[in-house]
């Protein structure tokens, strides 16, 4: 028997249908597409690839635009703001103003997209009652340069004026309203030397500031308060102000009598309304300061000035200011609030009278001394110490100022305080505290370019800068 091996079944290799996947519409169609000999596919293709390549690009191009517009804006406003301030210091000087603005300008564009050109500039206008940026500037283009179009303006062209600030008050944190301000000034004894010198210019700064020559800013006007021992008024409004008081009055009995003389200061008010702004009459007079001399320490030079808006004169009178004696605080916080009261009317002539209190009219306090309230009154108007005077009438000076400080407060005025050179008095730091309407009111300013920093910076804040574009 012969053994024959098996053989093996042929191999059948296994039709396509059953191992390929079936290839789809995608597939069928990119097939299509490489059978196409006619070129009209492949150039849209192309087409469609540059019209996205320049969708992206123009994307990214605006994009640079975009950053280089805001901070091109950003620096025009700083820029426009810090030359406006040069000018209300200083309203000729625009040649300054101009450099500061540039300067502010140039810091604040480091890092930008360099651009093709930049004809931005900074000037005074409207007779230097505003200040302006002008021009424009032109950023280069990468992408949309493929569509001619090189370069694209960072502002809008029919904008003469992109950034601009008006120098006058038009508006401010009352709309169109007016604003009275009334300035205490410490012309006692301790203010000699520099400190006097120092205040007149720090003083001449705010009035230079809040007060404009233009018709087209708000009605400010300004009072000034000197006080020492007490204050001294214009003599038409003594008799309002005091009433008919003796000529003379005589105190105390045996070794401790004397006679004081009746003279032409007036010092705190008695009675029920001593810390109200009622209008003085019977009972309700201030009373008048009676001394051994009869002569107020105050002189002449150192009247009160009720609220103007004559310029020239406050800035005559700032500098004709003349030192005198002691510091009775109370009474000079007592005036400077009575001369922005519509109840003391009666004191003044019609352009000096104070509006009455209300939306329409912003009334600001600024107390200004260099030291601690030490001098006050007896029910006669003898300081307290003097042979036969008898205690306080209405207590210390300090402890009067800032009850005053509270009624005034009450009435809606605005309080700022200045300690000028006070050190470590407390009790003075803590009474101007008191009075300041809020902590960022109250200043204490150790030296004279502070001092006159401080006027500039409450006068830049009565008078602040409102960008408008």
């Amino acid at each position: 028997m012969v053994l024959r091996k098996a053989s093996s079944p042929a191999f059948t290799p296994p039709c396509p249908s059953q191992t390929r996947p079936r290839s789809g519409p995608f597939i069928a169609h990119l097939a299509r597409f490489r059978r196409e000999d006619s070129g009209s596919v492949a150039i849209i293709f192309a087409l469609m690839f540059v019209a996205l390549g320049l969708f992206v690009g123009a994307a990214v191009d605006l994009g640079r635009w975009l950053q280089a517009r805001h901070q091109t804006i950003a620096a025009m406003d700083a820029a426009v703001l810090a030359g406006g301030r040069v000018l209300q210091l200083d309203d000729k000087d625009v040649t300054g103003a101009r450099a500061t603005a540039y300067r502010y300008y140039s810091e604040n564009i480091k890092g930008r997209t360099p651009l093709v050109e930049d004809t931005i500039t900074f000037d005074a206008i409207e007779d230097n009652t505003a200040f302006a940026a002008m021009g424009n500037a032109y950023m280069p283009t990468t992408f949309l340069n493929l569509a001619r179009i090189s370069r694209l303006p960072l502002l809008n062209l029919s904008e003469s004026h992109f950034s601009k600030v008006d120098l006058v008050s038009t508006g401010g944190s009352q709309g169109d309203s007016s604003i009275e301000i009334s300035l205490m000034l410490d012309v006692t004894g301790s203010m000699s030397g520099s400190k006097i010198t120092d205040l007149k210019l720090a003083a001449e700064d705010l009035v230079n500031i809040v007060i404009s020559d233009s018709s087209r800013a708000k009605p400010v006007r300004v009072a000034l308060v000197p006080f020492a021992e007490g204050v001294r008024l214009p003599q038409s409004a003594l008799s309002v102000a005091r009433g008919s008081p003796a000529s003379s009055v005589t105190v105390g009995s045996g070794w401790n009598k004397a006679t004081y003389y009746r003279a032409e200061c007036v010092v705190e008010r008695k009675g029920n309304e001593k810390y109200t702004d009622a209008a003085p009459g019977t009972n309700t007079y201030v009373m008048t300061m009676y001394n051994s001399s009869g002569r107020c320490g105050l002189p002449a030079a150192d009247e009160i000035v009720p609220l103007t808006k004559d310029k020239t004169l406050l800035k005559s009178r700032i500098n004709g200011l003349v030192l005198s004696n002691t510091t009775a605080g109370h009474i000079g916080t007592a005036w400077a609030w009575y001369v922005l009261s519509p109840n003391w009317n009666a004191l003044w002539n019609t352009a000096n009278k104070a509006a009455a209190h209300g939306e329409e009219t912003e009334k600001i306090a600024i107390l200004m001394t260099d030291g601690e309230y030490n001098l006050q009154y007896d029910t006669n108007g003898i300081s307290t110490g003097s042979t036969g005077a008898g205690s306080a009438v209405n207590g210390s000076s300090t402890d009067q100022a800032r009850a005053l400080c509270t009624a005034i407060k009450a009435k809606g005025i605005t309080v700022y305080t200045i300690g000028f050179a006070l050190g470590r008095n407390s009790t003075a730091v803590n009474t101007l505290n008191h009075c300041a309407t809020d902590p960022s009111k109250a200043y204490t300013p150790e030296n004279g370019e502070e001092l006159r920093e401080t006027f500039r910076n409450i006068a830049l804040k009565i008078n602040q800068l409102y960008l408008t574009h």
